[in-house]
């Protein structure tokens, strides 16, 4: 006879009482007899451990295919000083170039993650990571701004179904007491990828220049795109799959706490955009380093940042305090994005490098696992689409504006320091984020 075992699903309260005000059951979810506390499940043994394989199969491509992802998308920044002499363009262009597909990508969020709830993410995730490679691949044979311009308009279309379906299916591999860790987790592949990129990209474009490397990243990404699509696995939904619809995307508006997030996130990914798009610049263009150095302090700062994304979610899950991970992060980023144009040493500059990496996404994590932990599980691609959304509406605005700033002032100086004063607002949001948290779980456990 084989082997099984019983397991008691413990679902959280909200799934059994309506009357909680951020219970997923506004959503329209009516939950099966099976999920509800209490009720119980047999699971045989062999099922459980094939189920364990495809999980780190599964997870494991995702982050591969984020790592060459990284290596197409983090090229543009690191190769920019030369992309800007070869188009021949000026560094508001330049800032535009990210502008254009951080706006389609922006907007792409909300539609992405819903299709993620409804249809399920591994084909939108293998659909946007080939389109994505194919348009880098692309973007290496142009020769103009205005393609260029065209060409990172369509790519963010497609980046928009890689990142709510990806941390979908990332996230519903682990347990519900360690999904801010496999949040924090999922950007892993990005940052490794930045790593070769930073150690292994300038000294390519030594030899062959920058087309020659980008292309053949786009390549390797394509590469590892099928790879995902033959061996990765969906995780089989526990009970009957409820379906959303269009109308519970517009529900997401009624919220507060998903706006005092959208406040959070578009501070947060606008000051990651600043530094990880515009640091290299800054090296070269205002302290007068190489191509080369600027590389490999490129590369300790996304190898400081690598680990940090997946300590956060555990700090997160173990004091089980998001805002407090939020906010302690947000403080020691209003000082370092200050120090970095204030500080004259180029050791100085390397610390306030090294420290700004360490908290630059440490609070990534537990900053999009708070509104799935309120609103529940069944809108996750929507509500981390939401969020998602305002953090790209940051990140194109601070892109945009830090190459205004350095063509008018001729420095970075002040669009660091506007990204500093960001950083503060951010921490006075974490209040009421943590009032408004903790009155949500308050409600769900006196029911």
């Amino acid at each position: 006879m084989r082997a099984s075992r019983v397991i008691q699903i413990l679902s959280p309260a909200w799934a059994a009482n309506p009357r909680i005000a951020y219970s997923s059951t506004r959503f329209g979810k009516v939950y099966p007899h099976s999920l509800l506390p209490g009720s119980c499940v047999t699971v045989p043994a062999s099922n459980q451990t094939r189920g364990r394989r495809d999980g780190f199969v599964t997870v494991s491509l995702v982050i591969l295919c984020q790592g060459f992802q990284g290596l197409s998308f983090g090229a543009i920044a690191l190769f920019l000083p030369l992309i800007r002499e070869d188009l021949h363009i000026s560094f508001t262009q330049a800032g535009m170039l990210s502008v254009a597909s951080t706006f389609t990508y922006a907007l792409g969020q909300i539609p992405a993650g819903y299709l993620s709830d409804r249809f399920g993410p591994k084909r939108l995730f293998f659909i946007g990571m080939l389109g994505t490679t194919l348009l880098s691949l692309d973007l290496g044979m142009i020769h103009s701004f205005d393609w260029a311009f065209a060409n990172q308009v369509v790519s963010g279309v497609f980046r928009a179904l890689l990142f709510a379906p990806g941390l979908s299916l990332v996230v519903s591999w682990f347990a519900p007491n360690r999904r801010a860790t496999a949040m924090g987790l999922y950007l892993m592949g990005i940052f490794s990828g930045n790593i070769v990129l930073s150690l292994v990209g300038p000294l390519l474009v030594v030899h062959y220049g920058w087309r020659p490397p980008f292309m053949l990243f786009a390549v390797l990404g394509v590469c590892a795109a099928f790879l995902y699509f033959v061996l990765g696995k969906e995780k089989p939904a526990s009970g009957t799959r409820h379906a959303v619809e269009m109308l519970d995307v517009f529900k997401l508006f009624r919220y507060s706490i998903m706006w005092v997030c959208a406040g959070i996130q578009f501070i947060r990914y606008g000051v990651v955009t600043s530094f990880n798009f515009w640091l290299p610049s800054l090296l070269v263009s205002d302290r007068g380093l190489s191509l080369q150095a600027a590389g490999l302090i490129t590369a300790m700062a996304a190898a400081i940042s690598t680990p940090t994304n997946a300590l956060g979610g555990y700090l997160s899950d173990r004091l089980n305090n998001p805002p407090l991970v939020i906010g302690g992060a947000l403080a020691v980023l209003a000082c370092t994005s200050a120090l970095l144009v204030l500080v004259q040493s180029i050791p100085a500059l390397v610390l306030v490098v090294a420290i700004n990496s360490i908290f630059l996404q440490i609070y990534f994590g537990p900053l999009f696992f708070v509104p799935v932990e309120v609103l529940g599980p069944r809108v996750a691609g929507m509500a981390t689409g939401f969020s998602n959304m305002f953090a790209n509406i940051g990140a194109l605005v601070f892109a945009y504006a830090l190459g205004v700033v350095k063509d008018r002032a001729g420095a970075f100086t002040w669009g660091f320091l506007a990204a500093s004063a960001a950083c503060l607002v951010g921490l006075l949001l974490t209040v009421p984020l943590a009032r408004m948290r903790n009155k949500a779980l308050a409600a769900q456990r006196a029911h």
